[in-house]
């Protein structure tokens, strides 16, 4: 049996109801990953818990930024694609993942610097996308906003660009002080929207063009000042503590779950999502995520599991799944770089500033520099490891 054929004999027997073995799969994957094929039944391993005695973290008050040199990203610690992209404020777009008909025009996503993927509902998720250091001509589907949006958006002083909302989040939106950077079709007489060319459904056919937004932007005499963001710790330096971790398996739902393959060569992680469902008993099948706009399969320098309190307001948001993802405080994380994971925390120390990510001790983790992905899951999510193999099955209270 081939590799590409023994991958992931285990996964469907990791997350069912009872986590019982049951029998070996086949599975069929459009890639080669080199992988190990488990042995033993995996034991789940516990995440990293906030301790009784409180953990003496930096505050927004006492961080030091990491030293960068002038012309440098503090979202990558590399050099954007031209100078004078960092002097203006982020651009941070929805981008669909589905109906899966849309991947092939997923647009966008090699080029974003920073990437949230989170649980929307009906058992699916959705990205946003941190755009800084690079334009692109196409970005998109843009699709609708969430109030986990408004994290993002304040995070990296960001203008939000999305294709309307629920009323209770647009409402909520336009009401909050980010009104003036929201960005949806219609809002302006520069809007930076086009329409694909693909012949889909027009629901899924609007994409952003950032080449035109600054422009855009000062016709408008929006501000576009470029923010004071605090640099992200970045080290070329592979980590010498963690775990190894030559590829991730992450379960949202039985209709969306995806798969970073590592390759030691490159030392990025490669981006594959489901190809089709679970419902009726189907094998897992993967195949690479692809931009449509570079014709690059999507990859990441550093992957990180955020596990984040999901909550509901009242009683009818929890019937039509709108949920309140808490991005605030602290809270379990695991940071996959190099082929290696290492336990760790994330803490918000300022509203209006990216993440630190911290190690059980509270010293800031260095990322390696380039494109970093953030999976959110809920508290309650599990996480297993398996002969360097880690799976992780989203679920909230």
């Amino acid at each position: 049996m081939s590799l590409s054929k023994k991958l992931l004999i285990i996964f469907s027997l990791l997350f069912l109801a009872s986590c019982q073995p049951a029998s070996t799969p086949t599975v069929e994957i459009a890639s080669s990953p080199t992988i190990f094929v488990p042995t033993e039944t995996p034991t789940q391993v516990p995440t990293p818990a906030p301790t009784s005695t409180p953990l003496i973290l930096p505050t927004s008050s006492n961080i030091t930024p990491y030293s960068l040199p002038d012309g440098i990203n503090p979202l990558t610690g590399l050099p954007p694609a031209s100078p004078e992209l960092l002097d203006r404020r982020p651009i941070a777009s929805k981008i669909a993942l589905f109906p899966r008909y849309v991947r092939t025009i997923n647009s966008g996503l090699s080029l974003a610097d920073v990437v949230f993927e989170y649980y929307i509902e009906s058992g699916l998720t959705r990205f946003i996308a941190v755009f800084y250091s690079n334009n692109a001509e196409q970005i998109g589907p843009v699709r609708s906003g969430r109030f986990f949006d408004e994290h993002v958006a304040r995070m990296y002083q960001a203008y939000l660009v999305f294709k309307y909302a629920d009323k209770r989040v647009y409402d909520h939106l336009k009401a909050s002080d980010i009104n003036e950077f929201l960005i949806v079709p219609g809002n302006s007489y520069c809007p930076p929207f086009v329409i694909g060319e693909k012949e889909l459904d027009t629901y899924n056919n609007i994409f952003l063009d950032s080449t035109k937004f600054s422009a855009c932007l000062e016709r408008q005499k929006k501000d576009d000042t470029r923010p004071d963001l605090r640099a992200s710790y970045f080290s070329n330096q592979p980590p010498t503590s963690g775990e190894p971790a030559l590829g991730i398996f992450a379960r949202y739902s039985l209709d969306d779950y995806h798969y970073w393959e590592y390759q030691p060569i490159t030392n990025k992680y490669y981006r594959h999502q489901e190809a089709n469902g679970l419902r009726n008993g189907e094998t897992p099948a993967y195949a690479p995520l692809v931009d449509d706009l570079t014709g690059e399969q999507v990859t990441a320098e550093n992957v990180i599991y955020l596990f984040v309190p999901h909550t509901f307001d009242n009683q009818f948001q929890e019937e039509d799944e709108v949920y309140h993802i808490d991005l605030i405080g602290l809270g379990k994380a695991m940071l996959f770089r190099d082929g290696r994971v290492i336990s760790a925390y994330w803490r918000r120390i300022a509203s209006d500033q990216p993440l630190l990510i911290t190690d059980l001790s509270g010293q800031p983790l260095p990322l390696k520099p380039g494109r970093t992905f953030y999976q959110v899951l809920g508290e309650n999510s599990r996480v297993v490891d398996e002969n360097n193999l880690w799976y992780f099955q989203f679920d909230t209270p």
